[in-house]
């Protein structure tokens, strides 16, 4: 591929005799050191691919953003379709379900969609490729939304039958999304061409590092950024839904994402595509079962632990057996391990942003809109992440580069835990405040369903629920970004889709915590449910930092070369009937620097 050699030095006289890779000069560690590091620039696929990423999304959230509205809510007076009579201050709703039943439906929906990944993920690292599974994903998903209109038409909410066909199409749309997940943001990095630290010169003649970490991220925040102007369609459901009615929320969402046939259809052949390689994670048992056959188990938590099953180790001591791997992949495989004790600590902190549950939507059921949609302002967490990220991408992260400032992925991390903590304290404080002034004291949230009526709302305005909406939201931005590039550089090349969805788990974790307090999100409770994640997320927090903070100036690692970044028409026809690229599964081993090469106990690995 022509974008491979970039750098335009190879015949600079000032670099002569320098080591290069596919034409790029790569940089040494005296440079590494000194030199200003930017981000490379990316193929136009990737952002082809986030626009994928954003009509699913569009579709995905303008729908959930209605879902605990719908389910908890009955019809208001006089209304066949969901939305609030003229002349009323009632909320939209449709089933009548309660609080309860909208957090048990909607929190088990959100763990079917972050947690059947793991299966898809690993389906497709072994069998079928992401791309084929990203369009599995989308058809299926398409089929959901219909149904999910259909659910909402007047007749059907009339008759009360519309129980049925929502709760087909909402797990039917979870299992399109766990297809979907897992695979779009390893296949968006497999494009980068930037797999090692190299040289060029920039626009004023400076000589600067290609920072491979930093070329990813930039291009995963813009795909954060679109995620977000996709959730961001959960402003007008909300007002379709009052207004208007529940199928008219649904039928907006589904047009967008007819834009997904289309662009997956133009990408199909301009995409280079890791093909499905027989997945390693057969392999990773076999390297944990001789470590733990040979005395691994007294030296968990200890130097030496992941050199136990290193093919080389067990030959010096007189193995015969055949390994299928070697020295490097066993290192991946502790890396992967270091990955996934990371990720082990974003469930509480998730539970901090927006509350457990249907939290959120039931304390803003008892607070003064004012003519809004209850829940219009759970639409400030997109908002404030795509006017945060620009920010980001342009002033903040060049700026720290260019003053010599490394924000590792570890201190972005503490740092959005930490503000994410701050932010949810704000949730107690207005649970707190809500029931002090309501008319109903610590019965807030239903109030408004006893002979008062609209009468029934706390005089604490709706708009203060904007102020931990917003911190919690950009805190996001260090944290789930952050998560993406840790989860892609951190595993072996067939498994990468695989470590996607282990990260994607932790919010089916989280979920798991929310159904099992969905009986205690109701009055009188509320204060403490915000309460209490909050507490423990200042001790995760701490517990976080100190226990990674030691590998914040390690480097990324791109596991992949420049041989696994063909497209469909560079691979032979051999390379074809092996499913694989026709340089094997062979890493590129001189030229990569390690990351995260702790000692951590077996609890965190």
């Amino acid at each position: 591929m022509a974008t491979l050699a970039a750098s335009g030095l190879e015949n600079d006289d000032e670099f002569a005799g320098r080591e290069t890779f596919h034409g790029l000069i790569v940089a040494t560690e005296e440079e590494k050191r000194t030199l200003r590091r930017v981000a490379g620039k990316m193929p136009a696929t990737c952002y082809y691919l986030c626009a994928v990423e954003f009509a699913e999304r569009a579709s995905y959230y303008g729908c959930n953003q209605v879902y605990k509205q719908f389910i908890r809510s009955p019809l208001p007076p006089g209304s066949t379709t969901g939305a609030t009579p003229a002349g009323t201050n009632f909320n939209p709703g449709a089933l009548g379900l309660g609080s309860s039943v909208a957090t048990a439906m909607t929190e088990a929906f959100k763990f079917l969609a972050y947690g059947l990944p793991v299966f898809f993920g690993w389906l497709a690292d072994t069998k079928y490729g992401r791309f084929k599974m990203i369009c599995w994903g989308v058809a299926i998903c398409g089929i959901a939304h219909v149904v999910m209109i259909i659910s909402a038409v007047p007749p059907v909410l009339s008759s009360g039958n519309a129980i049925g066909p929502f709760a087909f199409s909402l797990y039917l749309l979870a299992i399109g999304a766990a297809q979907f997940k897992p695979n779009i943001s390893p296949t968006v990095m497999d494009q980068s061409p930037h797999k090692v630290y190299h040289v060029i010169k920039d626009k004023n003649g400076e000589k600067v590092v290609v920072d491979p970490e930093e070329s990813l991220a930039s291009v995963m925040l813009w795909f954060y950024l679109l995620i977000n102007v996709g959730a961001c369609f959960g402003i007008p459901t909300s007002y379709l839904a009052k207004l208007v009615g529940y199928w008219a929320a649904y039928l907006i969402p589904t047009i967008i994402y007819l834009l997904l046939p289309p662009l997956l259809w133009y990408l199909n052949p301009r995409l280079v595509k890791q093909p499905p390689g027989g997945s390693d994670l057969g392999n990773v048992f076999r390297v944990l079962g001789d470590i733990f056959a040979n005395g691994g188990l007294t030296h968990i938590g200890r130097p030496g632990f992941w050199d136990l099953g290193k093919p080389s180790v067990r030959r010096a001591a007189g193995s015969t057996k055949n390994y299928q791997y070697d020295d490097d992949f066993v290192n991946d495989v502790r890396k992967t391990f270091q990955a996934c004790g990371i990720f082990l600590f974003q469930p509480i902190i998730q539970l901090n942003d927006g509350g457990i549950g249907a939290a959120g939507n039931t304390l803003t059921a008892g607070m003064a809109a004012h003519g809004m949609p209850n829940d219009l302002l759970d639409n400030l967490n997109p908002v404030s992440i795509v006017v945060m990220i620009p920010i980001m991408n342009h002033i903040v992260y060049p700026g720290l580069r260019r003053a010599g400032i490394r924000f590792g992925p570890i201190s972005r991390m503490t740092f959005g835990f930490a503000m994410c903590t701050l932010g949810s304290i704000a949730y107690s404080v207005l649970a707190h405040q809500v029931y002090e002034s309501s008319p109903c004291g610590d019965r807030a949230s239903t109030c408004t369903d006893t002979e008062l009526g609209d009468e029934g709302f706390s005089t604490v305005h709706l708009g203060l629920y904007a102020i931990p909406t917003i911190i919690t939201a950009i805190s996001e931005i260090f944290i789930n970004v952050t998560a993406y590039g840790i989860a892609y550089t951190q595993s072996p090349k067939n498994m990468k889709g695989l470590v996607a969805s282990i990260n994607l788990f932790m919010s089916a974790v989280a979920s798991i915590i929310s159904l099992s307090t969905a009986a205690a999100i109701v009055d009188p409770y509320l204060p403490w449910v915000f309460a209490a994640p909050t507490i423990a997320g200042a001790i995760i927090t701490v517990a976080f930092w100190f226990t990674f903070k030691h590998l914040d100036n390690q480097e990324f690692v791109i596991n992949t070369d420049f041989d696994d970044m063909k497209l469909d028409s560079d691979k032979s026809d051999v390379d074809s009937e092996k499913g694989a690229p026709s340089c094997g599964v062979r890493q590129q081993k001189t030229i990569e620097a390690s990351i995260f090469t702790l000692p951590i106990r077996l609890l965190c690995i």
